[in-house]
């Protein structure tokens, strides 16, 4: 005899059906709010490094590394062409004005200043025979005028005896006139003969003028080529250290070719490389300075490059006042260069979190100082150790500069 079975609630009967759909519901539900919910991220804080907003001093400036060159460096050029016969200096040695650094030889030179030399005599010869000939005609000149300057003395005394004759009744009238033509006969031709010898005299003066200048014009002429072959001698143009000599025995050397520098040490200079970004900003005058075993040491720029290389360009900087008193070629310091004269703004410490943010947030953490919340800010100008916060943050705010790297970009960050 079959036996009837009591059938089992519906919700017993599917039970696993049921569980499996409350997780699912659970599990979306839970899904939901997550998504709804800040991401938050857990760290320690020794992985992280913290920072307030204050207000204090606020100096922009560019921290760069600046290597210590001469004053001035001159590059030595040779004025003539020539072989290297003597190199007298070395590289290195400490120069005064006027010592011989190298000598050279130019055989061409040599026998131009030679033939210059043979010519110079020659026409120096001719120059003094044709003053002496000169003198001699300027003695005749004179001799001419006072010849006829007598004649026209003697005549006007003749005429004046004829005249008194005539009154006298010695000479008639008609010998008066005849005597009276001749006269002015002789007189304008004796005016005549002055005028000429004073114009040949003035001639003979400007021809001794004419000469004398064409010899000095040749004296000078061979005189330069003698400084030429006093330019075979390479002597320091100052006082300084050789650098170097690019040059050796028996080499031909070029006109215009560098063959040496030397160092001006009379004074220093810092020189340095900036990023382009800042080529509009940095002009001649601007004030820098360096801090070395605890002195603090001035400097001003002097001089800009504006070529760009390597998205870099040049600057020089020259001590004020005071230099370090171990101060040598080569030697690097840390300077700082003023863009700008220290005002007050609302500021923060440097840190990483730029790289990642691009300055547009901060974590910012609350009161109790266990949670930063991402927060947006507005970031100024900036130096080496210092952001001005223009928006976003007040002082007194705590926020987290450093360790972004492995915050993975979290709304909520919990300190532990």
């Amino acid at each position: 005899m079959d036996r009837i079975l009591k059938q089992q609630p519906w919700y017993l009967r599917n039970k696993f059906y049921i569980i499996g759909g409350v997780i699912i519901i659970a599990l979306i539900v839970y899904s939901i709010k997550l998504s709804f919910e800040p991401k938050k991220y857990r760290v320690e804080t020794e992985y992280i490094k913290t920072s307030e907003a204050k207000i204090e001093a606020f100096l922009e400036y560019i921290d760069i590394e600046g290597l210590v060159q001469p004053i001035n460096t001159i590059r030595i050029n040779s004025k003539e062409s020539g072989n290297v016969l003597k190199i007298v200096a070395e590289d290195g040695q400490t120069l005064q004005k006027g010592d011989t650094i190298l000598i050279l030889t130019n055989s061409e030179l040599e026998q131009t200043i030679e033939d210059q030399g043979d010519e110079l005599e020659r026409q120096r010869t001719n120059y003094e025979k044709q003053l002496i000939d000169q003198k001699k005609l300027r003695i005749s000149l004179q001799k001419q005028a006072i010849q006829t300057e007598y004649e026209m003395k003697r005549l006007e005394k003749n005429i004046i005896l004829d005249r008194e004759e005539n009154k006298m009744g010695i000479k008639s009238k008609a010998q008066l006139e005849i005597a009276e033509d001749e006269y002015h006969y002789q007189q304008q031709r004796t005016k005549l003969d002055l005028l000429s010898l004073q114009n040949d005299s003035v001639s003979a003066v400007l021809n001794t003028k004419i000469m004398t200048r064409d010899m000095e014009r040749e004296q000078k002429k061979y005189n330069r080529t003698l400084e030429r072959l006093n330019s075979l001698v390479i002597t320091a143009p100052c006082d300084g250290q050789l650098s170097y000599i690019s040059t050796t025995l028996g080499q031909h050397v070029n006109s215009g070719e560098q063959i040496a520098e030397i160092k001006v040490l009379t004074d220093y200079k810092v020189h340095s490389s900036l990023n382009e970004y800042y080529i509009d900003r940095i002009t001649s005058g601007l004030s820098a300075n360096i801090n070395y075993q605890n002195q603090q040491y001035s400097l001003h720029i002097t001089k800009v490059v504006p070529e760009i290389r390597n998205r870099t360009f040049d600057v020089d900087l020259v001590f004020e006042n005071n230099k370090p008193s171990n101060i040598r070629v080569g030697k690097s310091y840390r300077v700082k260069i003023e863009l700008d004269k220290a005002e007050e703004a609302l500021v923060i410490s440097q840190g990483d979190f730029y790289q990642y943010t691009g300055g547009q947030w901060i974590y910012k953490l609350d009161a109790t100082g266990s949670t930063a919340v991402r927060t947006p800010i507005s970031i100024g100008r900036q130096n080496p150790s210092q952001f001005e916060i223009i928006s976003g943050l007040k002082s007194g705010d705590q926020v987290i500069i450093s360790g972004y790297e492995q915050l993975e970009d979290a709304e909520v960050v919990i300190l532990k």
